[in-house]
C-alpha cells in the first residue's frame, strides 16, 4: 500500500495505523504481509500509547541526493537501527517499523512527507537492537513531489505494535531531494575547416514536477567543454548562461580534431550533467 502524507493530512504527531493484514487474514493468505499508513494523532487516541522505541543510524540512498524525474519511479533505499525495550515482541505479528522523509523543519508539521510502503524488513542484532532495511518509493507522476519540494529534506521514522502504541521520530540525518537534469550540445559545422568558427549549441532541462515534463533552466552557468581526438582530459573553453528556455548558444575556433560537450555543475535542487559529447573532424 502506498503511503503519502502532506501537511493537509497530517495536523498532529504522525502515528502508524493498526496493521492492515490481521491474524485471520494471515491465515488465509500465507503471503500476507502487515501493511501501514499514516495518520494524524487523533486518529490513534484512546489506549494507545507512545512506543518506547528509538531509530539511529537511518542512512537514505546510501548517503546520495535523491535524484528524481519528471515522471519515472524512483526507489530509494534505507537502512536503520531501531532500539527497543527486551521485552517488547518485535515479531512480524506484532510489531512494524519504517522510514520517512519529509520536506520542512518538524515531523509533526510537514510541507510534505512520503512514507516507505511496506514495514522494513528487520533482524534482531541483540536483545533490544533491530537492524533494518526498507525502500522508499517517490511517484512524481501521481504528485508526489511539486517543484517547491526540491532541496533539502530529513529523515525520520514510524514504529507501531499490534496494540496500537506508536513512535515518530523525525531529525534522523539531512538529505537532498532533486529535479533530475539534462543536458545536449551540437558543434556545427561538421567537418569544419582548421581556423574556421564552430557554433555550439545545446540545453539544458530540469524535471518539472508541477507538469511532470522536462523544462528549460534558465540563466544557469554551463561550461563548454573540449578534448582532443587521443585525449582523455577536457579543457573547460568558456562559460555560458543559458537563456529564459534553457538554450545555449557560442562560437569557438575550430583547431584540432576532437570533442565538445557542454558540463553543468548543479545546484542544490538540481544535480550536476554532462552533455554526451559531439565529435568534430577537423580538416
Amino acid at each position: 500500500m502506498r503511503i503519502r502524507a502532506t501537511v493537509a493530512a497530517v495536523t498532529g504527531a504522525l502515528a502508524l495505523s493498526a496493521f492492515v493484514a490481521p491474524a485471520a487474514q494471515a491465515a488465509d493468505a500465507p503471503s500476507a504481509r502487515s501493511e501501514f499508513s499514516a495518520t494524524s494523532a487523533d486518529a490513534s487516541a484512546g489506549a494507545a500509547a507512545t512506543l518506547n522505541v528509538t531509530f539511529s543510524d537511518m542512512k537514505v540512498n546510501k548517503g546520495k541526493a535523491v535524484v528524481v524525474g519528471a515522471s519515472a519511479v524512483v526507489a530509494v533505499p534505507v537502512t536503520y537501527s531501531v532500539t527497543h525495550e527486551a521485552s517488547l515482541d518485535t515479531s512480524a505479528a506484532n510489531f512494524a517499523s519504517g522510514p520517512l522523509i519529509y520536506k520542512g523543519s518538524s515531523v509533526t508539521s510537514p510541507s510534505n512527507m512520503i512514507i516507505s510502503d511496506d514495514p522494513g524488513t528487520c533482524t534482531a542484532a541483540s536483545t533490544t537492537v533491530l537492524n533494518c532495511t526498507a525502500t522508499i518509493h517517490v511517484r512524481p507522476a501521481d504528485g508526489d513531489l511539486a517543484n517547491v519540494d526540491a532541496g533539502a529534506w530529513t529523515a525520520g521514522g514510524l514504529a507501531i505494535t499490534k496494540g496500537g502504541d506508536t513512535k515518530t521520530q523525525g531529525g534522523l540525518g539531512g538529505l537532498q531531494v532533486q529535479r533530475a537534469s539534462k543536458l545536449t550540445v551540437n558543434a556545427a559545422p561538421e567537418p569544419v575547416k582548421k581556423g574556421k568558427t564552430l557554433t555550439v549549441t545545446g540545453r539544458l532541462t530540469r524535471a518539472n514536477w508541477d507538469t511532470n515534463k522536462y523544462s528549460g533552466y534558465a540563466t544557469q552557468p554551463v561550461k563548454l567543454q573540449f578534448r582532443k581526438k587521443d585525449s582523455s582530459t577536457y579543457t573547460t573553453l568558456k562559460t555560458v548562461k543559458t537563456d529564459s528556455y534553457g538554450n545555449l548558444k557560442t562560437t569557438t575556433t575550430a583547431t584540432v580534431d576532437g570533442y565538445y560537450r557542454y558540463s553543468f555543475a548543479g545546484t542544490a535542487t538540481t544535480p550536476s550533467v554532462n552533455a554526451t559529447a559531439d565529435y568534430v573532424d577537423v580538416q
